[in-house]
């Protein structure tokens, strides 16, 4: 198994990160947006849930790892603040940098919670998460428990809230009850981040 060789890193620096988003084009309405880390790697195929703890007083969070950074440790502001302070964002919103941490890979089932799809599926963009859905094997986690929406923004402004269909023996293409990529509005699926140092919520554009 994959996981089997995930080794703990200790000593990393964990910051702030306010402002939802996900390389791999996960859907930010149908996630828990507040346990998100924005890694310095490429998120994987077998697992994209990792545990930080922070060592001093031991409190730990479980995240979805759906995002590449420049090279920083990010994870959500709230997430931050709770491994910082013991308190959420919202709560008692502080503000500060780098925290030590350490952190280690774990297996999807640590992360379901964070998963609110109604089959509890990965909520991948079908038009733009293409390349990284099938880079992962058919048998691989991603490959076994993903849904491709035809939504078009990780904010889910843009679309329709429909899972679509691929069978790469047809087309490359994903089949969607709708036009694959449609620009017209959506409504009723905001994207929610809560503001760096204030803890005032604010919509994702």
């Amino acid at each position: 198994m994959a996981l089997a060789s995930a080794a703990m890193a200790t000593g990393i620096s964990i910051t702030p990160h306010a402002q939802f988003s996900s390389s791999i084009g996960v859907l930010g309405c149908y996630i828990n947006t507040n346990r998100v880390a924005y890694w310095p790697i490429q998120p994987g195929c077998d697992s994209v849930c990792v545990k930080v703890t922070e060592p001093g007083s031991g409190r730990s969070v479980n995240l979805l790892a759906i995002d590449t950074s420049g090279g920083a440790y990010d994870i959500s502001y709230d997430a931050w603040n709770y491994l910082y302070t013991g308190k959420g964002a919202k709560e008692a919103p502080v503000s500060g940098g780098g925290i030590p941490a350490d952190w280690e890979q774990q297996d999807m089932s640590a992360c379901a919670d964070l998963i609110t799809t109604p089959d509890g599926k990965l909520p991948l963009m079908a038009a733009n998460s293409i390349n990284y859905y099938t880079s992962c094997p058919s048998d691989s986690w991603v490959g076994k428990n993903t849904a491709l929406y035809n939504i078009q923004t990780s904010s889910c402004t843009l679309g329709f809230n429909e899972v679509c269909t691929l069978d790469l023996a047809v087309s490359n293409q994903p089949a969607c009850p709708h036009i694959l990529g449609a620009q017209n509005p959506l409504s009723g699926l905001s994207v929610i981040n809560i503001d760096y140092g204030t803890g005032a919520e604010s919509t994702a554009l």
